[in-house]
This record gives C-alpha cells, sequence and structure tokens, in this order.
C-alpha cells in the first residue's frame, strides 16, 4: 500500500515537470531525438514531380496508371534510464538529495518520451543490477517509474557503472535513446561506455553535489565513505586541505569530461544548488545545432 505522503510527492513531481515539459521543452525532445529510419506508410497516385523510383510497380500493373510508395520517418522510440542509486547518491548538503533531483530530471525526460509517444523503460543498479522495468508507454508508466527511482531500497551500496552498461547491451537488442545519471564515481567502465555509445545514442547525466567540491571551514569534521563504509577525519580549518580537496575534485570532473568528448557522448552536467532546466535546454540547443 502506498501512502498518502509517497502519492502526494508523485504528484508533486508530476505536476512540476509536466510544466515544464509544456513550457520549457515542447518540441525540443522531438527535433533532437530522431526515429531508427523510414517506414511504409501507404501507395497514392502518382504526381509530376514524384520520383520515378518510388513508383510501386506492382500497383501500378493492377491500377493501369502509376502509382508510388510513401514512406514516414519511423518515429516510436525507446528511451531507457540507467539509474545509479548507490550510498553516495544518497547525498545532498543542498536543497535536494542527489538521488532526488536525479529522479526529477528522468521524471521530465520520461514526460518528454511519452508526449511523442516513445516508449520509457528504467534499470536501477549499484555494485549489481536492482530492478528492471520493461519499456512502456502512458502516464501510470511513468508514474510507476518515477515511484521506483524515488523509493525503491537497493540492497547494494557501491556502484558498477560497467555491469549496467552490460545489463543494458544484454536486454535491448535495438538501438535505444540511454541515459545514464549517476555521479560517476566509479572506476574502469570506460571501455564499456564507449562500445555501448556505439550500440545506443548514450547520454551521460551527471549529479554533483557543491560539497563534493568545495569544503567548508568547521574545523575537524568526521566523514564516512557512504559505500564503503571507511571512516576518517578531516581539518577542514586547513587551508591547504581544502585546497588540495578542491584540486583533486576538478581533476576528477575534467578527466570526466575529456572522456565524453573523446567517445562522442553527450553529456549534461547539474547540481543540487542550482537550476536543471538551464542545462537541459542547453543540452538541447547544442545537440539540434550539430544534427543541422
Amino acid at each position: 500500500m502506498i501512502s498518502k505522503e509517497i502519492l502526494k510527492k508523485i504528484r508533486r513531481i508530476q505536476i512540476t515537470t509536466s510544466r515544464k515539459v509544456s513550457n520549457v521543452f515542447a518540441g525540443q525532445y522531438q527535433s533532437v531525438f530522431k526515429g531508427q529510419g523510414m517506414e511504409f506508410h501507404e501507395v497514392r497516385e502518382y504526381l509530376p514531380g514524384d520520383e520515378i523510383r518510388s513508383i510501386d510497380w506492382n500497383v501500378t500493373a493492377r491500377m493501369n496508371q502509376p502509382y508510388v510508395k510513401k514512406f514516414i520517418e519511423e518515429r516510436e522510440l525507446t528511451v531507457m534510464f540507467l539509474l545509479d542509486a548507490s550510498k553516495s547518491c544518497h547525498f545532498g548538503s543542498s536543497k535536494q538529495l542527489k538521488s532526488e533531483l536525479s529522479a526529477e530530471v528522468c521524471s521530465v525526460l520520461a514526460f518528454s518520451a511519452i508526449r511523442n509517444n516513445d516508449k520509457v523503460g528504467l534499470v536501477i543498479f549499484t555494485d549489481r543490477i536492482e530492478k528492471f522495468i520493461p519499456p512502456g508507454k502512458g502516464v501510470r508508466h511513468i508514474l510507476r517509474i518515477i515511484r521506483e527511482m524515488l523509493y525503491f531500497k537497493p540492497k547494494g551500496r557501491g556502484t558498477n557503472i560497467s555491469g549496467a552498461l552490460e545489463y543494458l547491451n544484454r536486454i535491448m537488442r535495438r538501438k535505444t535513446i540511454s541515459f545514464i545519471v549517476s555521479d560517476f564515481l566509479d572506476k574502469g567502465f570506460e571501455k564499456l561506455l564507449s562500445l555501448s555509445n556505439k550500440r545506443h545514442d548514450l547520454i551521460a547525466v551527471t549529479v554533483t553535489d557543491p560539497r563534493e567540491i568545495d569544503l567548508v571551514n568547521v574545523g575537524i569534521v568526521k566523514v564516512e565513505d557512504s559505500e564503503s563504509g571507511k571512516v576518517s577525519f578531516i581539518d577542514t580549518s586547513n587551508e591547504k586541505v581544502r585546497k588540495n580537496y578542491n584540486r583533486d575534485a576538478l581533476k576528477r570532473i575534467q578527466k570526466r569530461k575529456k572522456l565524453f568528448r573523446s567517445i562522442n557522448i553527450d553529456s549534461i552536467d547539474i547540481n543540487t544548488d542550482s537550476e536543471y532546466e538551464k542545462e537541459l535546454v542547453k543540452f538541447f540547443r547544442n545537440r539540434e545545432k550539430r544534427l543541422r
């Protein structure tokens, strides 16, 4: 039984994200995500200017006058969300946890997809595959996906991006639009990321909290690695410690961006202390410009 509080939160996200889809992203989704090719639609009488190669000779022979085949873009797509539910994503020092922000961004993209009659599916992963919802259509299906993104209780603590990509490639035989939503605090996934991007249209959505980049001067603090459980103490009053922390974080971000560029993966960077709409609009505009 779903509690009233959970239903209220899901309803709030539905209203918020649906409004943003209508007001901000109307038309942009369809312009940057194309169908997989052309499919036969109908035959009609030949008109001056039609290409000779489009003539359907069998129908022409039966009707004793020329007819042509008409094709339309195969519009229906399959959109998959690979959602990182590791312990490091259940962290936030600002308005939202990284996991809550991830769910809201996925909701915007999911509602954009169903407005275009596309199928939407979900893979929740940690250091294992936690949950798979096969692609489907309709508002009720999207609401189920939102509920799982917000309230699913994973068993794993760590992150295995390679495992999630291997699973995607195994279960989805045809090309998909796949958003992998993670803080990317993992190693050794570069090869699978490149291979998966050749098979699917892969978009990396990175989720970051400001405290993962900058330390605040609050003296000596006890910190615990959310995935390994390792405990340590950091003297945040030490300027050198803060500078080294910031330097290492920026290096990690630059390395990740360089990786995405090297294998031609589009990326969206969102932060728990800023509005994500600007980053989504930027992504759509850049992609649309490149496809012209």
